[in-house]
């Protein structure tokens, strides 16, 4: 990023649980933050992290670094300012050159775009009965395929089913190099579930449900099955694509209720995100984009065409008070990733800012200080 100039916004400002008149100030990270009783009903929120996004704006992870680069633009300008690029299951190798791409963005870094701290490995290391839009091109996680990831040291967040074969001794490993896993994509019991969480929890791993009632079934009352060992679970967090279409607003405020604090937004955005209805693409798979639902040849969801502050908007008409509803976009998925320097607003965190209009539409949007070009565009 280009270097930030000294910058001050005055509006209501989202600190913990208020709403509160002031001024913050800020280069690359926030410097002061002053009340200011006469302050415009701008609203000033903590910067989004998205922790599972394959792509946006006609781009995709799997398409290369242009590809990261252009899905990281688009997502930016709605207010995204940290991203993990995610994968999808396709063949080994190209999944490694997926992951190549990513970190070469991160090392060359982006002036118009969102931080890149890592990738999310979504697949290959899913059940192939469980495969959602996922493309048949599951494999194990044996240690040698482990090995591969922590050599590549780009791999922030994995999914994994928890039945396969080598699951637990993989998660075991990768969580140990402080990668968040995420139980997704899988046919396991309750029990299974259970013991797998139990198991990283008590190494202090970080986990996470991978887009929470998507791709796992159901909740019975004498099956409480993957989401409600998730759920039951006191230390998982939990991914939820809140466009209305992959979960209910009701099944959104269950989660809130069993996991308080917990709770991520994530957009799981594909290529299609931002260009209207057409003809797209996920994994090689062709995908119909019609009145807003992006779905396989077959039927089924194939992604999402969400972006961050949308999600928002989702959350607040919901019910959820507009500061829970920002620490769900922003404090709670850097935590969950272990991102201990941005997520709030209060001085020393990275000066990342999104300026929202009074019905939470974007206006501005920096990154450790930079403004993000092509806003509202």
């Amino acid at each position: 990023m280009s270097a930030p100039t000294p910058t001050t916004l005055t509006g209501q400002l989202v600190i913990g649980e208020q709403l509160i008149p002031g001024r913050i100030d800020f280069t690359d990270t926030i410097t002061s933050i002053t009340p200011q009783p006469d302050a415009p009903d701008t609203l000033i929120v903590p910067g989004f992290v998205d922790a599972h996004v394959h792509g946006g704006h006609g781009a995709d992870t799997m398409d290369g670094p242009d590809g990261v680069r252009q899905l990281a633009r688009f997502h930016a300008r709605h207010g995204t300012t940290t991203l993990l690029p995610t994968t999808i299951t396709n063949p080994w190798e190209r999944v490694l050159h997926a992951l190549d791409a990513v970190r070469d963005v991160m090392r060359s870094g982006m002036d118009d775009g969102p931080d890149i701290p890592g990738a999310h490995l979504e697949g290959p290391f899913i059940s192939p009965g469980r495969l959602g839009a996922q493309p048949p091109n599951t494999v194990l996680p044996t240690s040698e395929r482990v090995a591969q990831v922590l050599e590549g040291g780009v791999v922030r967040a994995v999914t994994i089913a928890p039945e396969l074969p080598g699951a637990l001794e993989a998660a075991l490993a990768m969580g140990a190099a402080g990668i968040r896993i995420g139980v997704g994509h899988t046919r396991a019991d309750a029990a299974t579930v259970t013991a797998f969480l139990n198991a990283l929890h008590a190494q202090g791993i970080r986990t996470c449900s991978t887009h929470l009632y998507n791709a796992m079934g159901g909740i019975e009352g004498r099956d409480p099955g993957v989401p409600g060992a998730l759920l039951a679970d006191p230390h998982a967090f939990h991914e939820v694509i809140l466009d209305l279409l992959h979960v209910h607003p009701t099944s959104f405020l269950l989660a809130r209720a069993a996991a308080p604090g917990r709770v991520t937004l994530v957009t799981d955005a594909m290529r299609a995100a931002g260009l209207g209805d057409g003809d797209s693409e996920l994994g090689g798979q062709r995908v119909v984009v019609r009145g807003g639902e992006a779905r396989l040849e077959g039927g089924s969801l194939a992604g999402s065409l969400l972006t961050m502050d949308a999600a928002l908007r989702h959350a607040v008409q919901s019910g959820v008070p507009l500061p829970e509803a920002s620490r769900m976009a922003s404090a709670v998925p850097a935590a969950s990733l272990n991102l201990n320097d941005r997520g709030t607003l209060s001085a020393g965190q990275r000066a990342d800012v999104v300026v929202l209009s009074p019905a939470l539409e974007v206006q501005a949007v920096y990154v450790a200080g930079v403004p993000v070009p092509g806003v509202g565009a």
